[in-house]
């Protein structure tokens, strides 16, 4: 008997609008919640659910997940050949490192709050290694954090694949989601922390934010079933997200102003948000092809997706030249035009990093690869025929 045919669904595509939209608003969250912070709002409600935006991160974490997992779940499933660690790592890096060791290199020497960095800080900051190395977020680089977290999962998806290609494959799904739920047990574990790092920014800490886009990524090749009916139904998904997002600023998920989160708010936190996260990246990638997102795969969007990066890295230098212009912080009104020169700002060094410096990266990566493979086809033949 032969195995059901898997439902057709959107993000099979190679390149998919409507998640490059979706990354551009994640980014423009990001950016929201640093500057509320620093205008002020930092209690009430209104200064909880601006905080809270800072979920913005479960989704660029379970993006990753669902874009670096879909190849091998499609190799799982006999759809293509399995992907070759060695260009995917040659291509992670040409994607993250440039712009990324540029940014530091700016900051570190031209900011004024970052100037007085020490060595452990350079080092640090330069090998993405700053959740590891306490004192070592400095200003214009604490969103690093997330990007240091993002490059260790990184580095291990070639190894999550080989283990779960020992998968049967009705057990792949089961043990991912088994993995995510066993993550939440991460913060009781007794783990040693040189000089007072914080183990909760590590990556097994946040699992299941990846593990919400390998599991969307797992499904995309699977028979129709309820989540494929549940990804269509985008009114219900969306106050799926509006409440896991409102419960996240509420007490039960975030302290209040000035003190630290208990373990249990930052589980809850957590969980919540690969809630939202998979809300609202599912009826992108699970929807019927051709089905249309106006909104997040308009052209505006796409090109804001495509500078997302750029606006991530810069936005909090951005921020900082911003609040020095205008010469306070706090006054009534200041966190919408702090916003939108900030983002005004940013987007501005995003577009020449993306010009002169990320695309010409990769594309120099496309044309090496290229060049090389027909070499490697060669030798491949000879070493067979020998």
């Amino acid at each position: 008997m032969t195995a059901p045919v898997p439902e057709p669904v959107s993000g099979t595509s190679a390149f998919l609008p409507a998640v490059e939209g979706l990354r551009a608003a994640a980014a423009l969250g990001v950016v929201l919640t640093h500057v509320a912070l620093q205008t002020g709002y930092t209690d009430g409600v209104v200064g909880r659910l601006l905080a809270r935006f800072d979920l913005s991160v479960a989704v660029f974490f379970a993006l990753s997940g669902f874009l670096l997992w879909r190849g091998h779940a499609a190799a799982a499933h006999g759809f293509r050949a399995t992907p070759e660690p060695a260009p995917y790592y040659r291509s992670r890096m040409v994607r993250i490192m440039p712009a990324y060791l540029l940014t530091v290199v700016v900051v570190l020497s031209l900011l004024p709050d970052a100037r007085s960095a020490d060595r452990a800080v350079w080092i640090a900051n330069l090998t993405l290694t700053q959740v590891f190395v306490p004192k070592t977020l400095i200003a214009g680089l604490t969103q690093m954090w997330s990007l240091s977290v993002e490059m260790a999962f990184y580095l291990v998806v070639p190894l999550l694949a080989l283990l779960a290609a020992k998968l049967a494959l009705q057990q792949r799904i089961p043990v991912i989601f088994g993995v995510a739920l066993l993550s939440f047990g991460w913060g009781y574990l007794p783990i040693p922390a040189y000089h007072g790092a914080n183990p909760l920014t590590w990556l097994p800490a946040y699992a299941a934010w990846f593990a919400t886009g390998m599991l969307l990524a797992e499904w995309m090749f699977r028979p129709y079933g309820w989540l494929h009916q549940l990804a269509r139904q985008r009114t219900i998904l969306a106050l799926v997200a509006v409440a896991a997002f409102l419960v996240a600023a509420s007490p039960l998920a975030m302290p209040g102003a000035h003190h630290h989160a208990t373990l249990g708010q930052f589980i809850v936190r957590t969980a919540l948000g690969a809630v939202v996260a998979g809300a609202l990246l599912a009826p992108l990638v699970l929807d019927r092809p051709g089905d249309g997102h106006r909104v997040l795969a308009s052209a505006p969007m796409v090109t804001l997706g495509r500078w997302s990066y750029g606006l991530f890295l810069w936005h909090l230098a951005a921020l900082d030249m911003v609040l020095a212009m205008i010469g306070q912080t706090a006054f009534p009104g200041a966190l919408p035009v702090v916003m939108v020169l900030t983002t005004a700002f940013g987007l501005a060094v995003a577009a020449v990093s993306y010009a002169l410096l990320e695309e010409p990266c990769r594309v120099a990566l496309r044309r090496w690869e290229a060049r090389r493979r027909p070499r490697v086809a060669v030798c491949d033949s000879s070493a067979r025929a020998r």
